[in-house]
């Protein structure tokens, strides 16, 4: 009896099919690519559409005549009359973070230095506060209109003008009075939320002028596009400040010094009331498809890591500013030189500064606090000294891996006390009107109660900024190969731990290729088996058709 020919053609057939089903599959998903953590993040923000209930400009206590901006205030707190004692309380208004810690007061009011402008001196150095939302520092009350006003009304100016036309007997004069008055009580009664404006004309300047404290805000981000931020692109979402940085009695939602943004990493699944100042808060632990090796990433490696490629991305940034340098005269005056960015290399009050463009960030273990100096601290000058810098470490659950700007300084230091020193900068006495460091340091602090030996010098410094605005769209995302490579990674700088595709361990990678040609030549010899019982079972079934 003759054996029946096996249908060979079976085989291929099923592939065939489970291929189209594989493809039809794909297809279908393609329909709908959203990740589970877009769809999150669009279902936290169905309901922004903003709405009111008052009409400012109907409000009697905003119609009668400001003759100084305290009185609009006392207009404000009419109504809103909890507003001062609660903004009273905040860092806005205090510049002190809420825990001191060994009798050292942590914040830019009190102890803390920095490596650009280095100090307030407890606020005796006035200069500072232009960034202040007080009338006129803290001594005439808060300013409602720094963070509330929707114009870019310049109410000194008009005050100081009001009070001379108001006082003259000339009828045109009286008249230009009148008109000033209704452009200031028009401008009182212009009021809504915080915009990024109004945030950003301190936020977007901080360290004395556009884009040199931070990194990734500046005043590219007023009115920037998806390219720059997906989150605040006005061709977008369009998101303000405060849809993040949420606000609970004027206290605004992020990092203060010492303390985290937030103390859990709850997403509004878990939490319906969880702060939204966390990427998880909309966009949950697990953004990614499912499956999807990213995923696999967000217990160590921050969001901000990959979707933050560069910072700087319109406007250049400050990264260096050299105290040393300053004083320099040409022809007996102070001088300045611009460098290719139109930004000051060379400023005789300040120094040498540095400048650059779409930077890539460094990368550093980040639990959410921070490590700071004050001018109490003692330091080792034999090295840089870390005046910020960020805490965390690899077996910590709450670290991941962050992106960083590190500002790089060089500024005063007591060489007796070991301490990082305060000059005053601004006023008769500041070291930009008197160029001078013995005079300016002794001045400072003195303002301060602190001691200075009259001995000093230059010591490096860095201090480390955490970067997360300038969102980049997810094609412009930081790829793989960018950090597990043994060629410049991203990641070059981390170390006590092993990276795939970046770090060599000779012992794995011979068990790695030993699987690797172990199993090239098992596949082989099935291969081969497979033909030589294919070749015997023809010549076995040709055996059995022969009479």
């Amino acid at each position: 009896m003759r054996r029946k020919k096996r249908k060979v053609w079976i085989v291929p057939m099923v592939l065939f099919f489970g291929a189209a089903v594989f493809t039809a599959t794909g297809l279908a998903a393609g329909e709908n690519p959203a990740a589970p953590g877009r769809a999150m993040a669009r279902q936290a923000i169905k309901s922004d559409e903003h709405w009111k209930t008052a009409d400012h400009s109907k409000h009697k206590a905003l119609q009668v005549n400001f003759e100084s901006g305290p009185r609009i205030t006392d207009a404000c707190l009419s109504c809103h009359t909890e507003a001062e004692s609660q903004f009273h309380k905040t860092i806005h208004w205090t510049w002190l973070a809420a825990e001191q810690k060994d009798g050292k007061l942590i914040g830019k009011a009190g102890d803390s230095v920095n490596n650009f402008c280095i100090s307030t001196n407890y606020t005796n150095d006035k200069s500072c506060f232009s960034c202040h939302p007080g009338w006129d520092g803290k001594s005439d009350g808060i300013n409602c209109l720094v963070c509330h006003g929707r114009t870019s009304f310049n109410f000194k100016e008009a005050f100081d003008d009001y009070a001379v036309f108001s006082a003259s007997d000339d009828p045109e004069e009286k008249q230009i009075a009148e008109d000033i008055q209704k452009d200031i009580q028009k401008a009182a009664q212009n009021v809504d939320l915080p915009g990024r404006t109004n945030c950003g004309s301190c936020h977007f300047y901080g360290g004395g002028g556009d884009g040199v404290k931070h990194g990734d805000l500046d005043s590219s981000m007023a009115k920037p596009d998806k390219n720059l931020d997906v989150h605040m692109g006005t061709d977008g979402r369009d998101f303000k400040c405060t849809r993040c940085h949420t606000t609970f009695n004027h206290h605004i939602a992020g990092r203060i010094y010492t303390l985290p943004a937030a103390e859990t990493r709850k997403s509004l699944v878990e939490d319906d009331q969880a702060a939204k100042i966390a990427c998880e808060s909309c966009h949950t632990a697990t953004p990614h498809k499912y499956e999807e090796k990213p995923n696999d990433h967000t217990d160590k490696v921050a969001c901000q890591t990959c979707h933050i490629p560069t910072f700087a991305r319109v406007n250049p940034t400050k990264m260096k500013w050299d105290w040393s340098k300053a004083g320099q005269l040409k022809d007996g005056k102070p001088f300045s030189i611009k460098d290719c960015y139109g930004k000051e290399s060379y400023l005789s009050i300040k120094g040498e500064m540095k400048w650059d463009k779409n930077v890539t960030p460094e990368y550093h273990w980040f639990n959410g606090s921070m490590a700071t100096l004050t001018v109490k601290d003692i330091i080792d000058p034999s090295g840089i000294v870390a005046v910020s810098q960020p805490l965390g470490n690899k077996d910590d659950s709450d670290s991941r891996i962050f992106p960083f700007k590190i500002h790089q300084g060089n500024q005063p230091y007591d060489k007796v006390h070991k301490t990082l020193l305060a000059p005053l900068l601004s006023g008769p006495d500041g070291y930009w009107t008197t160029f001078d460091w013995d005079r300016a340091l002794s001045k400072g602090m003195a303002s301060m109660n602190l001691p200075f030996s009259k001995e000093f010098d230059f010591v490096e410094t860095t201090y480390a900024y955490p970067t997360t605005h300038m969102v980049a769209p997810k094609d412009q995302a930081v790829k793989c190969i960018e950090c597990h490579t043994s060629n410049q990674s991203r990641m070059a700088g981390l170390d006590g731990f092993y990276m795939p595709g970046r770090d060599s361990f000779k012992l794995l990678d011979l068990g790695g290729w030993a699987m690797v040609i172990g199993s090239l030549i098992g596949v082989s010899l099935h291969a081969l088996g497979r033909i030589f019982f294919s070749f015997r079972r023809k010549n076995a079934s040709k055996e059995e058709e022969t009479p």
